[in-house]
């Protein structure tokens, strides 16, 4: 049993590291991608109207259920759904299961995409990927189809599994030094070079001839594709999960807040970083340049999808241009950093579940969920073609954001924002629901609470019914439209074949198969909440109490720190 668990040591730190949780794959592959199949320019406003409306008022929500844990000495959504309820309704707890879903589910492959960076920028670095740019656009295609299909091999081992191997140690390592050694130092390295390797890349960008014809795709609206309810939908959707929410993330990350902890301006921070990451990096380079280079198909460059786009189109063209080799090294490795702060983050909330509610040390909880990332990566590994990374991303990227961030919206406006604080402001980490302010409900005090900038009264109506009102009705349109064909796998034709393992099966049959897994994941998991819930278990008696205590520190600080 764990003594001591950490907070931040620093407001930078909490702030990078959500930032960082935010800013990955999304910002730089997805967002393109989006912007180009959505009248390029038009994107951009619904976009922002998203992320006023959408992005930024459930983030504050987050982060203050995420403050309402931690006062509680919680740290997770299976915790934290219970004691909303003062502990009185047994099924919250499971219903908080939904919220490690994602970050279990996303793992899954995460880590495994993550690697084919790594691996590209090291193919980048030693020239192999300029050797294939000279062969055509044809050869770096078929160089990425052979490295993830596994044919690409050093003896009888495939390559890819070599830099899978790396980069799942390299999480790892970085996760077992904990919150400030660890996840904290990571992201004020890492974050601040990710930056500047994209601005890097804005600047050499614009100073080519002809950038123009790209920026003026990139950012003249075309208001008729504002009629196209498409575009707000894509719109909306690029903004949730881009934002990291409904992931438990940014929920877990604020329960790590110390005492007063100023909220309303950190979370503000952190979605403008994302913001600045995605429109004017992700933005300004992969589109104008695609179009630049590719001219009028640049939607058939988009078609190619995020990763094609970003190892097959994106290579090409940056060796197409002088030191086109250094571009690629600095546009993988810009990657590789940005998928790092977003791996830790997709993977700490289960590691907070095992120390928190089962209370396992550090060493055994990332040894536990190591083990279990591991082999749920094997079936992204080997049955890539077989679509389980398609099934992985459409539950755990897409479907389920979408339900938890709902229930996180009825929580924060209809349970807590219905509940009136009556303590005073001093007692807020003993463990009851109090705020200050005696006309104060829980949820905006929570908000609030230590805030240098104080929510606007304007903006409480858009928080408490638009936001929740937005996510109810973009989960049900999405469901009986793009989503219904999915689940009911009526878009896989009956005939249709897979291969996994080397041996044929039906394709609606194995992916019923393979959610018969994740069903079982499910199951497990809440077993695994049921058994820290039982009667005197470990869930029941909450985290150290002194976590609450420590002061204020850098992320060079002894993690055993405590009150004398």
């Amino acid at each position: 049993m764990q003594g001591n668990r950490e907070n931040w040591g620093s407001k930078l730190g909490v702030i990078l590291a959500v930032a960082g949780s935010a800013v990955g794959l999304g910002n730089f592959l997805r967002f393109p991608v989006q912007a180009a199949t959505n009248g390029g320019g038009a994107f951009i406003i619904p976009y922002l109207i998203a992320f006023v409306f959408l992005g930024i008022p459930l983030a504050w929500m987050e982060w203050s259920l995420g403050r309402y844990a931690g006062s509680h000495n919680y740290g997770t959504a299976p915790s934290t759904f219970h004691i909303i309820f003062h502990k009185k309704k047994g099924w919250a707890k499971h219903l908080g299961s939904i919220g490690l879903l994602p970050p279990i589910f996303i793992v899954f492959y995460y880590v495994f995409i993550q690697s084919w960076i790594l691996a590209f920028a090291f193919y980048s670095l030693n020239g192999t990927l300029m050797e294939k740019v000279a062969l055509g656009p044809e050869a770096v295609t078929q160089f990425f189809s052979d490295f993830i299909m596994l044919k690409t091999c050093v003896g009888p081992v495939p390559v890819a599994l070599i830099f899978f191997l790396i980069t799942f140690a390299c999480n790892m390592g970085v996760l077992s030094f904990g919150v400030r050694k660890g996840i904290e130092r990571a992201n004020k390295i890492c974050m601040p070079i990710l930056l500047i390797m994209g601005l890097i890349l804005v600047a050499r960008v614009l100073t080519l001839d002809g950038i123009g014809k790209g920026l003026a795709f990139m950012w003249n609206p075309n208001l008729s594709e504002l009629a196209s309810p498409k575009v707000w939908m894509a719109a909306a959707g690029q903004v949730f999960f881009t934002m990291s929410l409904g992931m438990g993330i940014i929920f877990c990350y604020a329960s790590y807040l110390k005492p007063k902890e100023d909220l309303t301006l950190s979370s503000l921070t952190a979605s403008a970083t994302n913001g600045f990451a995605e429109i004017i990096i992700g933005g300004t380079v992969v589109i104008p340049i695609a179009v630049l280079i590719a001219g009028a198909n640049i939607e058939q460059c988009a078609k190619l999808g995020t990763f094609g786009l970003g190892f097959q189109t994106m290579p090409y063209v940056f060796g197409t241009l002088p030191l086109g080799g250094l571009l690629q090294t600095i546009w993988f490795a810009m990657l590789f950093f940005a998928g790092i702060t977003s791996a830790i983050s997709i993977i700490q909330p289960l590691i907070s579940f095992c120390e928190d509610d089962l209370k396992f040390s550090r060493k055994k909880s990332v040894a536990t969920i190591s083990t279990i990332t591991f082999i749920g990566s094997l079936t992204a590994i080997f049955g890539l073609a077989a679509g389980t990374v398609d099934e992985l991303d459409f539950w755990g990227g897409t479907f389920l954001l979408v339900v938890f961030g709902a229930i996180q919206a009825i929580m924060f406006s209809f349970v807590l924002g219905r509940r009136k604080a009556v303590i005073s402001n001093e007692s807020f980490y003993q463990g009851e629901d109090t705020i200050g302010d005696p006309n104060e409900n829980v949820a905006f005090g929570l908000m609030n609470v230590g805030a240098k900038l104080k929510l606007p009264r304007f903006f409480r109506p858009i928080i408490q019914y638009v936001c929740p009102a937005y996510l109810i009705i973009l989960l049900i349109s999405f469901t009986f439209t793009d989503g219904l064909p999915i689940i009911t796998l009526s878009n896989i034709s009956d005939t249709a074949k897979v291969t996994f393992l080397g041996m044929e099966f039906p394709q609606k049959g194995f992916t019923w198969a393979f959610r018969g897994f994740l069903l079982l994941v499910i199951v497990l998991l809440n077993v695994a909440i049921a058994y820290a819930w039982r009667k005197g278990g470990t869930a029941e008696q909450g985290r150290n109490a002194d976590i609450q205590k420590m002061p204020m520190g850098n992320s060079d600080e002894t993690e055993t720190q405590k009150e004398a």
